[in-house]
């Protein structure tokens, strides 16, 4: 291995290290933001609960009620305290990189939608285009042969009758009783 090998091995090295440490520092984020939340969702759970024996006292809840309210309560208490272990954070990762991976993929669909509304836009236009030039293009051609027609006719009126053509035995029979061939 030369020398300039590793030159390059090393900068590559450094420049995947910073991508490394950015993604390490958002992980520790993560993690602290996890465990602070938690730490709140066990302090409304136990908060509840104490709630919720107060009620039972003042007479506000039943027996039953007060019952209930302090086992959901608990629930959300253990749900917190299980969020500040290292497998609660583990697990909020993952629900945390299912939920970016569904955000990912509903922007990449929107991003394909939108793209594909321009390029049907401009498909769309690029054809009312072309449509519209292809029908002007007909429409001055058209022109142009009936004008062309026209003409012919005015010179063939003005041209006398016995000179115009050939005419066959029996033909001025079918002219004078109107049978055109």
């Amino acid at each position: 291995m030369s020398f300039h090998e590793m030159v390059i091995t090393v900068r590559a090295v450094n420049r995947a290290s910073a991508q490394f440490s950015r993604i390490q520092s958002d992980a520790e984020s993560l993690t602290t933001r996890v465990k602070s939340l938690g730490s709140a969702l066990a302090g409304i759970g136990a908060t509840g609960v104490a709630i919720g024996h107060i009620a039972q006292q003042f007479g506000i809840l039943s027996a039953e009620q007060a019952r209930a309210f302090n086992s959901a309560m608990m629930v959300v208490s253990v749900m917190g305290l299980f969020m500040r272990t290292s497998w609660g954070v583990a697990v909020a990762q993952k629900v945390y990189a299912v939920a970016c991976w569904i955000a990912t993929a509903a922007q990449n669909a929107l991003n394909i939608s939108y793209a594909t509304f321009l390029a049907l836009t401009g498909v769309g236009i690029a054809v009312i285009v072309a449509a519209a030039a292809a029908r002007w293009s007909f429409a001055s051609r058209m022109n142009a042969a009936t004008a062309s027609m026209k003409e012919y006719n005015a010179a063939m009126a003005e041209t006398p009758g016995h000179s115009r053509s050939i005419q066959r035995a029996g033909e001025e029979e079918y002219h004078r009783r109107g049978i055109e061939y």
